[in-house]
């Protein structure tokens, strides 16, 4: 794997990373809100679903490179 290969993959692994943080906060604050406002817990969980399918996506793409890297 190329140095340039790597960069990314850890830019992509940090993004991935960023976007399972906010999903936690999202999540705790849909917790915390599921009582007093339920429809801004409903939107933190909504949007947490999209950070967690783009943390999935990011790390699917580095590991489809380390993949063809080992080919």
């Amino acid at each position: 794997m190329t140095q340039y290969q790597q960069q990314i993959d850890a830019n992509q692994l940090n993004q991935a990373k960023a976007n399972v943080t906010l999903s936690q906060n999202l999540l705790l604050q849909a917790i915390e809100k599921s009582f007093s406002d339920p429809i801004l817990a409903q939107e933190a969980i909504k949007q947490a679903a999209v950070e967690i399918a783009e943390a999935q996506s990011a790390v699917s793409q580095v590991r489809s490179v380390i993949y063809n890297e080992n080919i």
